[in-house]
């Protein structure tokens, strides 16, 4: 069995927690990434739903929603949120999935939207699953993902990500101490108030800090790259760059953040050529 972080048993707690505040900066983050409030009558695909919230935030905005996780603990996670906020909903289907797995992909059809943020880095195989996830976009319809940045400190970092995941409970909590530490130090050496970002945190995403540390450190398999190289991939794959999210340069001490990119399938008639 390859290594693999339990992202499923991670997102299980911080749904537990969920508060409406944390769905409402959800919805205005996705808001912000498709650069529109309404998606009444779209159709979008949620790759790899983790905790299920963002999904929720597309149903919330009028989407007709389909979620799909490879680990069996997001897919109940997924659908314990839709359950808890929009139960009975037959416009929001929850399932069982891979990225990887073509047979799986080929049965889904098309989406106006096709959504996957910090997913396909995770998946071991990075690229394949970016060509799987531009061929379930339909024509005209839009790919919004996020994918790790890459930095000179990424080799380290995923030693590290599987020496974690490897590890009993009680190391990981051991090793999450000083990282916290340490990490918070930095901020209050840059002028920022710690205890400020630690609490304001819910406001990037509507996520919870300290799952997303424990996410960090052990997301393994772990893979990057260059925004250079993403944009590249997306027009090798006849996607049109409609906006991007990328974050500043840095050697990665602390770890990296993820670029987002939202690109745009030609409509029909440009994919037919002239006549």
């Amino acid at each position: 069995m390859s290594v693999r972080f339990g992202f499923g048993e991670n997102w299980l707690k911080f749904a537990a927690d969920l508060r409406p505040e944390q769905i409402v900066e959800a919805e205005k983050s996705l808001s912000r990434l498709l650069d529109r409030n309404d998606l009444s009558g779209l159709s979008f695909l949620d790759i790899g739903s983790g905790s299920g919230l963002f999904s929720l935030a597309a149903r919330k905005k009028g989407a007709r929603v389909k979620s799909f996780d490879i680990d069996p603990d997001s897919v109940a996670c997924t659908q314990a949120v839709r359950n808890q906020y929009c139960l009975n909903d037959s416009y929001w289907t929850v399932e069982r999935g891979s990225i990887l797995d073509r047979d799986y992909v080929n049965q889904l059809g098309t989406f106006d939207i096709v959504y996957s943020w910090g997913v396909l880095h995770h998946t071991g195989a990075m690229w394949s699953a970016l060509e799987h996830a531009a061929g379930l976009v339909s024509p005209s319809g839009i790919l919004a993902i996020a994918l790790y940045r890459q930095t000179p400190l990424c080799s380290a970092w995923r030693i590290e990500k599987r020496l974690y995941v490897s590890a009993p409970r009680l190391a990981q909590f051991a090793i999450r101490g000083p990282y916290k530490a340490a990490y918070l130090i930095g901020k209050a050496t840059r002028g920022q108030n710690p205890i400020k970002f630690v609490r304001d945190y819910k406001s990037s995403r509507g996520m919870n800090w300290h799952r997303d540390v424990h996410d960090w450190l052990g997301g393994y398999p772990y893979e990057s790259a260059s925004a250079e190289t993403v944009k590249q991939q997306l027009k090798r794959l006849g996607l049109c760059i409609v906006r991007t999210f990328e974050r500043p340069p840095g050697i990665g001490l602390f770890g990296t953040g993820c670029d987002e990119y939202v690109s745009q399938k030609p409509p029909v008639a440009s994919l037919a050529g002239p006549n």
